[in-house]
């Protein structure tokens, strides 16, 4: 096959058509991105062979739902698809002795995978900044990342668009010629109903979702001089997950975080290493996840006064509730603890309707924050959490 015969909109030229390396496309709500990049990179298959085109998004059922979907329909629409050239099972498809594969970031292992040509991240805002540069280091030429613009700090903006190698595409419905009259009515009624909605999803710019658990957080310069230290938090990740450690002041009617620690692969030891740095002895309490009795225990013999926080039913939910009767300030060096208050969301329905359950992602050093806060701010008798 010679040419491919493809309806494509000014979104699919000004990514075929960008230098650099990494391209980012920021966007409202259909506007055709993430299509325009899955027709782009069928059709780098037939520019090239023996290419890997990898196509990733964060979880297993929404890749199958979203880009997957868009993949297979360009395929049928040109009618290049063939059957005994998709293995469903290992969700890859082979075209013109090239690879599609499809990885969910679910499956931690897949990400540290084999190198690759091309790379599209899909709605890379749900990414966190370890996994994109595992990606980001096994790309030997190009990389393409989507994503609707909800949140107003991210590292897509501070590690990515700062880079010299990098393409900006914004892009709105408007830029779409293909979408129906009825949707773009749809989509411009957000202008009188929903402000903060027509910004992001309609104007594809920055701004906060309405899923964001805690939408009002100042970033403030450092502790103010007559803050009181009233409790340090401590979560244990590992591998995926880092271990995070914050401390807790409180001033006025305010609380005010000040991250410590935020790092992988840390033993007992290496904790205990970081407690001597950060002058923390055992007249310190620590409150930490009661789910790792043996790491608070080994804490503990080794001379830090880490107690367990024992969490009783709906106790993330009474910990946001509580957080949420006081004004929240970060410390600007915090970097980390300002990105999760960025992106820690609700779960929404499918129907866009938001749950009463936060989405377990981002949330490290807000879990530090909330056993820290519960131990020292709620009520002794409300019996949700206690003491070792």
């Amino acid at each position: 096959m010679s040419t491919l015969k493809v309806q494509t909109s000014n979104v699919f030229h000004r990514n075929y058509g960008a230098p650099t390396k990494i391209v980012v496309n920021q966007g409202g709500t259909r506007s055709g991105k993430t299509y325009s990049i899955v027709q782009l990179l069928i059709v780098k298959s037939f520019e090239e062979t023996n290419c890997t085109f990898s196509i990733v998004r964060k979880s297993l059922p929404s890749l199958k739902l979203s880009v997957m979907r868009d993949f297979f329909e360009v395929l049928n629409k040109l009618e290049l698809y063939d059957e005994t050239c998709h293995n469903k099972s290992e969700n890859t498809y082979k075209l013109n002795n090239n690879l599609f594969e499809f990885i969910s970031l679910d499956q931690p292992q897949k990400k540290r995978g084999a190198k690759r040509q091309y790379l599209f991240c899909n709605e890379a805002n749900e990414l966190t900044w370890e996994d994109f540069f595992q990606l980001l280091v096994r790309t030997e030429k190009k990389i393409f990342i989507d994503y609707n613009p909800s949140d107003t700090h991210h590292w897509i903006y501070d590690k990515v668009l700062t880079r010299d190698d990098c393409t900006f595409i914004q892009s709105t419905y408007l830029d779409n010629p293909f979408l129906p009259a009825e949707l773009v009515k749809e989509i411009e009624r957000l202008r009188e109903t929903d402000e903060d909605y027509w910004k992001i999803y309609g104007l594809g710019e920055r701004g906060f979702s309405k899923a964001t658990v805690f939408p009002k957080v100042t970033i403030i310069g450092k502790v103010p001089e007559h803050a009181k230290l009233i409790s340090t938090g401590l979560d244990f990740g590992y591998t995926n997950d880092p271990t995070a450690m914050v401390e807790v002041y409180e001033y006025e009617d305010k609380l005010i975080f000040n991250e410590l620690l935020y790092e992988r692969r840390l033993t007992n030891s290496d904790i205990a290493n970081r407690m001597d740095v950060f002058g923390i002895d055992q007249r310190r309490a620590v409150f930490a996840d009661s789910a790792e009795p043996k790491s608070i225990e080994e804490l503990y013999r080794l001379g830090y006064n880490v107690k367990a926080c024992v969490k009783g039913r709906d106790s993330i939910n009474i910990g946001i509730d509580l957080l949420k009767r006081f004004k929240l300030e970060v410390t600007s060096s915090s970097s980390n603890i300002i990105s999760e208050f960025n992106n820690y969301k609700w779960q929404e329905d499918k129907n866009g309707y938001l749950l009463n359950k936060p989405i377990d992602n981002y949330n490290h050093a807000i879990d530090a924050i909330r056993y820290a806060v519960t131990m020292v701010k709620s009520k002794p008798n409300v019996g949700k959490y206690s003491l070792r």
